[in-house]
């Protein structure tokens, strides 16, 4: 997620979240930052670090669930030469990277126990111990973590060491999930949009339709910010029109084209149907395949729309109510594929 976006939003929930971490910075204690996926939890933690008086030492990031369990330890602690088969050289842990400085532990929930022994040892007295070494080391370090896990629960249920969570929760800070951000939907997807016109070279941004903005602000947003910039930037990048509002939008990439669409169009588009053009009842008789019937239907319909839209097919698709990928569909299967300018 782009660093920018961290300050991009108006609703209160979300102002809140910003003004706990503005005010944790300057402390040296933890912090830990509860948020969903896409909800901006590296962000924070970069913004307590630089509002920090550490701002100009490293920040280290570390994702405990990107290794095996048996890699986390000497990836968190180092190791020396000969501590296990394939340690060839000594190797400086995170802890000691992120000397002086911050030390963020993102998905702090997949930590093993045994991980999470010495991790409360290293917070409670800022001492390291590389895998295979006799004597500790010395650090100052701020953590900061993050989880989208239920801490408090996995201690009840033994999964996560009660103590270690006292130590890392001097504040926390829960970032809201952007369906109750109220009114940062739109502000967020015109930010979106403005920067994807821009990057396409879009003499002007011509926002969203009405349809299209509210389908944005109904929708429960289960990736939170990141997947609202996949699809503000998708449905930007697919519309050919720059001089009309964004008219279509998909929230899911992987819809089949040939089911019918969970794209949004407008309740009252006028996009014509099959049915209004069916041959009169009396040319029915003269159907004697019924697919071969429906096929070359389908096809003239086709060729009307392609010519109507000077065969423009994303202006075609939205026409005849279709996402992009089902007209390409159809075209391809009535071989009229090269007919279009896409």
């Amino acid at each position: 997620m782009d660093r920018e976006v961290q300050f991009i939003g108006q609703s209160g929930a979300f102002l809140d979240a910003v003004e706990r971490a503005s005010r944790a910075a300057p402390m040296r204690r933890p912090v830990l930052v509860i948020g969903e996926r896409g909800t901006g939890k590296e962000l924070i933690a970069e913004r307590l670090h630089r509002l920090s008086t550490r701002w100009q030492e490293p920040l280290v990031t570390m994702n405990c669930a990107a290794l095996p369990e048996t890699l986390i330890e000497a990836e968190l602690f180092g190791h020396e030469a000969g501590a296990f088969t394939g340690a060839t050289r000594a190797r400086v842990g995170r802890f000691e990277e992120a000397d002086k400085g911050t030390l963020f532990l993102d998905e702090l929930g997949t930590l093993s126990m045994g991980a999470q022994e010495r991790l409360l040892r290293a917070v409670e007295y800022g001492e390291v111990s590389r895998i295979g070494a006799n004597k500790p080391i010395r650090v100052d370090v701020r953590i900061v973590a993050a989880t989208n896990e239920d801490l408090p629960k996995m201690a009840e249920q033994g999964r996560f060491r009660p103590d270690l969570l006292d130590r890392l929760s001097f504040e926390v800070i829960t970032l809201p999930p952007l369906r109750v951000r109220e009114g940062d939907v739109g502000v967020l997807a015109d930010y979106f949009g403005r920067r994807m016109a821009a990057e396409l070279h879009w003499d002007s941004w011509p926002g969203f339709a009405p349809h299209v903005a509210q389908a944005m602000e109904d929708y429960a947003w289960p990736g939170n910010v990141r997947e609202l910039r996949n699809v503000v930037e998708r449905a930007v990048y697919r519309w050919d029109d720059w001089n009309a509002p964004i008219g279509h939008v998909q929230f899911d990439p992987f819809e089949s084209p040939w089911k019918p669409a969970a794209s949004i169009r407008p309740a009252d588009a006028s996009a014509p149907t099959v049915l209004a053009s069916v041959p009169a009842r009396a040319d029915f008789d003269a159907v004697e395949d019924l697919r071969s019937a429906v096929d070359a239907h389908e096809k003239a319909i086709l060729e009307h729309h392609l010519g109507r839209n000077r065969y423009n097919q994303r202006q075609t698709a939205k026409a005849l109510g279709l996402t992009y990928d089902q007209l390409r569909h159809c075209l391809r299967k009535h071989g009229l594929l090269e007919r279009g300018a896409g």
